[in-house]
């Protein structure tokens, strides 16, 4: 390969490339109806792009009175939606008193849903492992996985 298109390839790989998992990435946020379980809609985007400016980027349907269960990737949502529950941070060098693990605990507990229906998508191996296709596509797969799940969790209730 000449030296100026290898540059370009660089250039176009560094949009993938997340610094923290040193590897090329593309960054996956989803919104799962807590009643069933099932997936309401789907966000996209390249590698080096954190959870709460994802959120921002595609504003996700989220209407006003929805209860959100978020993790704590999502610091500051509560200006956007001010239904949000996030876990309480422990302060540097301290503990959290009783009140606030308890809260923690019951929110960890609600969003077990959520991580079960990341568990069924890990399955389809398209957030498990490397994703080796064309980078266009990974939405359109993503999507059609989401509603393969949706699917399952329809005929299994």
């Amino acid at each position: 390969m000449r030296p100026k298109a290898r540059l370009n390839a660089q250039k176009k790989q560094r949009d993938y490339y997340s610094g923290k998992q040193k590897h090329h990435t593309l960054k996956t946020q989803f919104v799962v109806n807590q009643a069933n379980g099932q997936i309401i809609c789907t966000a996209f985007e390249k590698g080096r792009v954190h959870d709460f400016r994802l959120f921002k980027l595609h504003r996700l349907p989220l209407s006003p009175e929805q209860l959100c269960l978020a993790d704590k990737g999502y610091q500051g949502m509560i200006k956007h939606h001010p239904s949000t529950s996030l876990p309480t941070k422990k302060p540097r060098q301290g503990k959290l008193d009783k009140a606030e693990r308890y809260h923690n605990q019951n929110l960890a507990r609600l969003r077990l849903i959520v991580e079960h229906v990341n568990r069924k998508l890990k399955i389809f191996r398209i957030l498990a492992e490397r994703y080796r296709n064309r980078r266009k596509r990974f939405g359109l797969r993503f999507n059609l996985i989401a509603a393969i799940v949706n699917f399952e969790l329809a005929l299994s209730s």
